[in-house]
């Protein structure tokens, strides 16, 4: 057994079974977690010095070997892969160096609100498409990355799951693990012996649906991660079995005062009183005191202030006006499309709503029970189907209701409505229309059959003549259809007129992988169209590909037609505008009734307030309502057709007025809450350079594509170009082979297509190139990456040497009255012009050395007798480069406090240099005129 001979502090480097390594944050004297160096954070080991059969112990850095230099480019090439394998930043947002995204300023609001918190507790109801997992995650992934978290779970509805894990995983670098009802069992099958679920799986995503069981619920209590994002946090405290069941195990997970609890939802007041406090509950349960009291100078209130965020776009775009910040959400512009039943569908229409109003008549006078209750199902179900598509018609028409459910059931029919305010999912699946046997309803089938197409539907015609439109002028649309046989209808008829477009129609007959596959497949299509159910408005993020929103069907929901947009038009979307289109029938009743009745009021609140309010919940009324709109007779019959201000709704609309009455007065309740919770106060603009700083410290996203560029063609496979000027072809299988492998370790062992515009420093291929380049360089014999060089340029007069260091930091602060050690990395640049009277340049004069242009060569003999000079000089003056690592720390330290008095933080930080430096690299340039 080996004796303990030296306390390692993070930072330090050490020398440990014939390897270097650099000590790991998380370490004791008795218990060391180390990186190899020049290894990246994934590679990382553990080890008890006592058990070592050779001591651990201190090591230095050795400095660049003069006789292996390489050329400028090759320089050039290390400078890049040292900055973008740097994790562990120096800067004050520990998170930078993990994340894939580069947030926008108000996205880090949540953020600073967090580390005002000793334990997080936040509800952040920022508009739809806002950014809030952004936001979430960075605060997450910032916890993690300062050590206050190890372990973190995802609760979500259970089609938001596989979004949630890719998000964490490109985002964030996070690579987390789905449990739902399929998965689970599979998930603790591969658990080795004796651990926990969550000990070995340390970020994970968990479904809604599969903790509702008593058994799972348990378990999870009983292990849950200390840190808790609950994503459509409203669907956990409404009234109903499952989500009693659900607001019920977070209100346990709530108690534990330690856990940080982190609430998403783009509707936190629904209209549901108790519901909303329910919700604030879970933040600190004294919030339950505000019901009826919300004044803007109670304490408590001003309490709820620090914990809870709602912003509208509007907050965020006069935040940006502000600030100067450029980079607002794309304009919305918003038309509508209408079309008439006239002609042969206009017959046809009318023939289905005689049938229905005859199946009322029946209804009527047999006087049978449920007989009112079959006769509106359907009626809603084949008008609804009707309106859709001739394809949707002949769907419910010859499909045969079977059993005899009770009317409460069938008019619960998912199929026949949009979800409800605080659960959207709804089945795609056309509803059974036939409701009898009669040759009536076979003559209607043969009807809808005759009018499928252009010629016969004038909705679809309507439809191929707006998509046209927008395609000349450069759009990718997106059709919202309600019915798998409307999608799939649709768009069998858009390929025959669009030829030469990619068109793809996805519905709920796919996995969400599957229906995310297919979107991902039409990244290269020229022209794109994408027809789809409403399995799409929630779940999978379109604004990369698509500009354009069109609503072939209205929904009933007008958090529905805000779910769809928001889809395309969200945070990440590039161009600057979307367009956004609602089709519906001049003359038709049912869109009539939902458009003015349900849809204006809806847009109207959503411009009032700058954020949606849910129709309050009340099946009976509504659907009462659409009946009484859907036998409406059109008035064409009698005169010449009109549009839809002819119909008179008073009897559905009196039918409503209860339900109007309670959305204007969750309105009223919106708009009282909605500047209090704006945090116009806090201004992140201030903290801005900060990020910034690191942002150039580590590598912007010009200095990734230069090195991915280059780092291909010195690898000897280059990037092949394509038909997109941001997209690039990758080919790994001329790399070498262990690269090759540990590429295809990550899932990219074959061609594939880069956007370069999206790639970020924590790109597995960007990250894994640059880790291969240093660990190359740093140990191999002719590295492609350069430590040391020697260029003749004309953008120096004197003699000029570069130094490239690598600065440690041992960062300490007190958290919740418990002590955190970290370490931070910076890379930096020093440079001396002159070698007789030696000027000395530090930060980006002379960094910016390293990008001088090479215009000739020196013979091998006078490149290594200049770097052993450069090598010589820095040892005999060693006082810069301890002058620069001393200004390094207390900028570090500035720039801490400067982010923690923006945030109020709390605790206090500390900063102290780890010596000795490691040079890195050094690079002499000398002017070509000598």
């Amino acid at each position: 057994m080996t004796a303990l001979q030296h306390d390692f502090l993070p930072g330090n480097l050490v020398r440990a079974r014939g390897r270097e390594w650099v000590v790991q944050a998380d370490s004791r004297r008795d218990w060391l977690r180390l990186r190899p160096l020049g290894g990246a954070q994934d590679e990382t080991t553990a080890l008890i010095p006592e058990l070592e059969l050779q001591p651990v112990e201190p090591a230095t850095f050795a400095p660049p070997e003069p006789s292996r230099p390489g050329n400028h480019a090759a320089a050039v090439l290390l400078r890049d892969a040292l900055r973008l394998t740097l994790r562990s930043g120096a800067g004050p947002f520990r998170s930078f160096g993990n994340i894939a995204v580069e947030p926008r300023g108000y996205q880090l609001v949540p953020l600073l609100m967090a580390l005002r918190l000793s334990t997080v507790r936040l509800l952040i109801a920022d508009d739809v498409g806002v950014g809030k997992t952004v936001e979430a995650g960075l605060i997450a992934r910032e916890l993690m990355d300062r050590g206050e978290i190890t372990r973190l779970a995802v609760l979500c509805p259970p089609h938001l799951v596989e979004q949630w894990q890719s998000e964490l995983e490109e985002r964030f670098n996070l690579q987390a693990i789905a449990l739902t009802a399929s998965s689970a069992a599979r998930v603790e099958r591969e658990l080795p012996h004796g651990l926990s679920l969550f000990d070995h799986h340390p970020v994970v995503v968990v479904s809604l649906d599969y903790i509702k069981s008593e058994r799972n619920r348990e378990q999870f209590i009983a292990t849950a991660p200390e840190c808790i994002v609950v994503d459509e946090a409203h669907t956990c405290v409404s009234s109903g079995t499952g989500k009693q069941l659900r607001f019920e195990l977070l209100q346990r997970l709530a108690k534990d005062a330690q856990r940080h609890l982190i609430l998403l939802t783009a509707t936190p007041h629904s209209g549901d009183e108790a519901a909303f406090y329910n919700l604030l509950s879970l933040l600190d349960p004294r919030f339950l005191d505000l019901q009826g009291r919300m004044s803007a100078n109670d304490p408590l209130r001003q309490e709820l202030a620090r914990h809870f965020v709602q912003r509208r776009r509007k907050d965020i775009a006069e935040w940006q006006a502000e600030t100067q910040d450029g980079r607002g959400f794309a304009r919305r512009m918003k038309t509508e499309l209408t079309y008439q039943l006239s002609g042969a569908w206009g017959q046809f229409f009318d023939t289905v709503q005689d049938y229905c109003r005859e199946l009322a008549e029946s209804a009527e006078r047999a006087g049978t029970a449920g007989g009112a209750g079959l006769m509106w199902y359907a009626t809603l179900a084949l008008l609804r189907c009707v309106a859709s598509s001739p394809a949707a018609a002949a769907k419910a028409l010859t499909t045969r209701l079977e059993g005899t459910p009770s009317a409460e059931d069938l008019l619960a029919d998912e199929r026949l409505h949009d979800g409800e305010a605080d659960d959207l999912s709804a089945s795609d699946l056309e509803p059974p229309g036939q409701v009898q046997d009669t040759s009536r309803l076979q003559a209607l089938i043969v009807s809808a059959q005759r009018l499928s197409g252009q010629e016969g539907d004038p909705k679809l015609a309507a439809l191929i003549e707006h998509i046209d439109q927008l395609l000349r002028e450069g759009f990718h649309p997106v059709v919202f259809c309600r019915y798998i046989a409307t999608a799939h209808y649709v768009a069998g008829n858009l390929k025959a007129h669009f030829p030469s477009a990619t068109i793809e129609a996805i519905t709920g007959e796919l996995t969400p992988e599957e229906r995310r596959e297919r979107v991902e497949e039409m990244a290269e299509a020229e022209s794109r169209i994408l027809v789809a159910t409403d399995c799409l408005s929630e779940g999978i993020n379109l604004q990369h590909l698509f500009t354009a929103v069109v609503h072939y069907d209205l929904a009933w929901n007008p958090t529905r037609h805000e779910q769809r947009e928001g889809r395309v038009d969200r945070f990440g979307q590039q161009a600057p505008e979307v367009r956004c289109t609602m089709l519906y029938g001049q003359d038709n009743p049912i869109d009539g009734f939902v458009l003015q009745v349900i849809l204006r009021k809806g847009e109207a609140i959503q411009k009032e307030l700058g954020v949606m309010v849910p129709l309050p919940e009340d099946d009976a009324r509504i659907n009462q309502a659409l009946v009484k709109a859907a036998l409406m007779r059109r008035e064409h019959r009698a005169q010449a057709p009109s549009l839809q201000t002819a119909f008179d709704f008073g009897e559905p609309e009196r039918l409503l007025a209860p339900l109007q009455a309670r959305w204007q007065d969750a309105l009223d309740k919106a708009k009282a809450n909605r500047t209090v919770f704006a945090q116009r106060r806090i201004r992140p603009d201030e903290v801005l350079p900060e990020w910034h700083k690191q942002q150039q410290a580590l590598g912007a996203q010009a200095d990734v594509q230069r090195f991915l560029h280059s780092a291909c063609v010195r690898l000897g496979s280059p990037l092949e170009n394509t038909r997109r000027p941001h997209q690039a072809r990758f080919t790994p299988q001329h790399l070498p082979e262990p690269l090759r492998l540990r590429l295809a370790d990550e899932g990219i062992a074959s061609p594939q297509l880069i956007d370069l515009n999206e790639l970020h420093r924590s790109h597995p291929l960007v990250s894994l190139l640059a880790q291969h380049l240093l660990e190359d360089a740093l140990s191999g014999e002719s590295p492609l990456a350069a430590r040391c060089a020697v260029t003749l340029t004309n953008d120096v007069e004197v003699a000029t040497t570069l130094y490239l260091l690598r600065l440690r930091h041992q960062l300490s602060y007190v958290r919740r009255r418990e002590p955190f050690q970290m370490m931070a990395e910076e890379t930096v640049a020093l440079a001396v012009r002159g070698r007789t009277q030696p000027e000395w340049l530090v930060d980006d004069q002379a960094a910016r050395l390293i990008e001088c242009t090479p215009s000739g060569n020196l013979p091998p003999e006078a490149v290594q007798r200049e770097l052993r000079l450069a090598l010589d000089f820095l040892a005999a003056n060693p006082e810069p480069m301890q002058q620069l690592t001393q200004q390094r720390a207390k900028t570090l330290l500035a720039d801490h406090q400067r982010v923690r008095e923006a945030a109020r933080d709390v605790g206090q930080h500390h900063v102290k240099p780890c010596l000795p430096v490691d040079v890195i690299g050094v690079y002499v340039l000398l002017p070509d005129s000598l």
